[in-house]
């Protein structure tokens, strides 16, 4: 077999294989998600959906504020 028909049949099978990988990508479009009532999926069980909120305790504020206040550079 010569070279220029080894190249060619080569050639010729690579461009087959990257035709086939294009034609059998699929990427999924982008898309908007609707929901009828909203509740459909809900992490929170359906028992405490009407719950009262909880209020953060003071530890959990004075943590906040010390992650805040330490991200500020000092001169």
């Amino acid at each position: 077999m010569k070279l220029a028909l080894a190249r060619g049949l080569f050639f010729v099978g690579s461009l087959a294989v990257a035709s086939l990988a294009v034609a059998a990508w699929h990427e999924p479009a982008p898309g908007v998600i609707s929901v009828k009532s909203g509740l459909d999926h809900c992490p929170l069980p359906p028992n405490a959906r009407g719950a009262t909120q909880t209020r953060p305790d003071q530890d959990l504020m004075l943590l906040l504020f010390g992650l805040s206040q330490g991200l500020k550079a000092y001169n």
